[in-house]
């Protein structure tokens, strides 16, 4: 692969660890909302690589490396360790149509905005080979938090997945691996027999209901709300939710603290429990998308 102009602009600690990566294969790295992270952690070696403006960064680079999620509000981009906003708007309408914009979790939108000025878009969250893996410090983040949370071992708990897609399988097969007692749900015939053909008790989604009541502890991989009201009203007390869905999340959080139930909505884990790790991920799936642009 030849050597490549980058611009990684904003994200979270994934963000920072991916530009040192990609510098180290080579390449030119420019880098821009980023200024308050020098507070944070071991910034000293690529902060001086800040560049003055995002003029500056677009204008030196052939590929344009946004965050992950790319945005909360589908206006600014995910830049946590900028001091200021920075508008999607703006930026897209200063790439040109030779460069490359690659970001994950790209709403319609932002695909709408990227599409009107002709920008060449690229979703990390529509690779496999990203989804897959990534999954996998999502899943040791989320065991983490409950270990951090529970009283009691996980080995030997109730735990209740909700989901069998990618976290969800991943997240199953590493409970399972420490002795929970492992309940799946999931809405496919197919998922369940899958579920109970790796040794976990599968139950179909519509049938959650009247399991509920007895887990320890739950984790939700559905991006979409399935513990509302009705359904808090079926959970222990004692049980901790632990929700692993994007934004607008799968839990009644609001209920949740009514009815007295810890809850815990953990976002965006692999940057914060393995950047290094995540980065890596992020890392290879660009060079693939980079290559496969170069023929």
């Amino acid at each position: 692969m030849n050597k490549k102009r980058y611009g990684v602009l904003g994200g979270d600690l994934r963000s920072i660890k991916l530009a040192e990566l990609i510098k180290d294969q080579g390449n030119i790295v420019n880098i821009y909302g980023f200024g308050k992270a020098e507070h944070d952690i071991n910034f000293k070696e690529i902060a001086s690589k800040e560049i003055a403006s995002i003029d500056e960064l677009i204008e030196n680079a052939d590929i344009i490396i946004g965050p992950l999620p790319c945005s909360y509000d589908n206006e600014t981009f995910n830049a946590p360790y900028h001091f200021e906003k920075i508008y999607i708007k703006e930026v897209l309408k200063k790439i040109n149509k030779e460069q490359l914009f690659i970001a994950g979790k790209l709403s319609e939108e932002i695909v709408s905005i990227a599409s009107s000025n002709n920008v060449k878009l690229f979703d990390l969250l529509e690779r496999e080979e990203m989804t897959v893996l990534n999954a996998i410090p999502t899943a040791e983040g989320a065991i983490q938090i409950a270990m951090e949370e529970m009283p009691v071992t996980i080995h030997g708990s109730k735990v209740l997945v909700l989901g069998f897609g990618r976290v969800g399988k991943t997240l199953a097969k590493m409970l399972n691996g420490i002795g929970a007692k492992t309940y799946v749900t999931a809405r496919k015939h197919s998922d369940i027999a899958w579920i109970k053909s790796y040794g976990y008790n599968g139950i179909p989604l519509k049938e959650v209901g009247e399991h509920i009541k007895n887990a320890d502890v739950i984790f939700n991989t559905i991006p979409h709300l399935i513990l509302d009201s009705d359904m808090l009203k079926k959970v222990r007390k004692d049980c901790l939710i632990i929700d692993l869905a994007s934004k607008p999340g799968g839990v009644d959080f609001k209920k949740a603290e009514e009815y007295g139930i810890k809850t815990k909505w953990a976002l965006s884990l692999p940057g914060k429990v393995a950047p290094l790790t995540a980065a890596g991920i992020l890392k290879n799936t660009i060079n693939n998308i980079v290559i496969e642009q170069e023929g």
